[in-house]
């Protein structure tokens, strides 16, 4: 079991493997479809305009080091306009495969949480980066959002509040590690397990 502080250095991601239990604290960023998108239009493939230019300072602070959760949580605003989250499970992370190594590389990331894990793209970044694709248990939402401590702010709620970027501070945040920095993938491994055992049974 390992506890790791955000941002993350290095030597700290080089030293998990797949199967490792890790529990998170710190700030965490939320991203979608959308906002992955935004950042690869607006951040990435072009230069960053002036209407961009701070936003994108800030995003890039809590990226550089940090880690990114395709989520798309179900919130609680108070009387006194905080927001906390009322659940937090995390959402299939394959959809944002053509955007994902892109993302690690530019903003330096060192983790993404998600579930369902990614594509050979994704593990290809993590190993040259270093950076790991953290696993989080799907329809545990209510007790994953236990571990957001704090909504710090949110950025582009024009869209929508599951696609919003949400920046929390979470608190022993559990993950399992299935894509490392070593090029080693869990979820490639099931699959080529699946074909195996399909072919096997195709050939009977």
């Amino acid at each position: 079991m390992h506890k790791l502080t955000i941002p993350i250095p290095d030597e700290d991601i080089r030293a998990l493997h797949i199967g490792d239990t890790v529990f998170l604290n710190g700030i965490i960023v939320t991203g979608r479809d959308a906002a992955h998108k935004f950042m690869i239009e607006n951040y990435i493939r072009q230069p960053v305009s002036s209407e961009q230019a701070e936003l994108y300072e800030e995003i890039k602070q809590l990226l550089d080091g940090g880690v990114i959760y395709h989520c798309g949580p179900v919130v609680k605003q108070h009387e006194d306009g905080r927001w906390s989250f009322v659940a937090a499970g995390p959402t299939t992370s394959i959809r944002e495969e053509v955007y994902q190594p892109e993302v690690i590389a530019h903003f330096n990331l060192k983790g993404v949480i998600g579930k369902g894990g990614m594509g050979p793209n994704t593990l290809k970044a993590c190993r040259e980066q270093p950076a790991v694709y953290f696993h989080a248990i799907g329809g545990a939402a209510s007790l994953i959002a236990q571990s957001v401590k704090e909504v710090v702010t949110v950025h582009k709620m024009e869209f929508g509040v599951p696609e919003a970027m949400w920046v929390i501070r979470v608190e022993d945040f559990p993950v399992v590690v299935t894509m490392d920095s070593h090029g080693q993938s869990i979820h490639e491994q099931v699959e080529t397990q699946s074909k195996e055992k399909l072919g096997q049974l195709l050939a009977i």
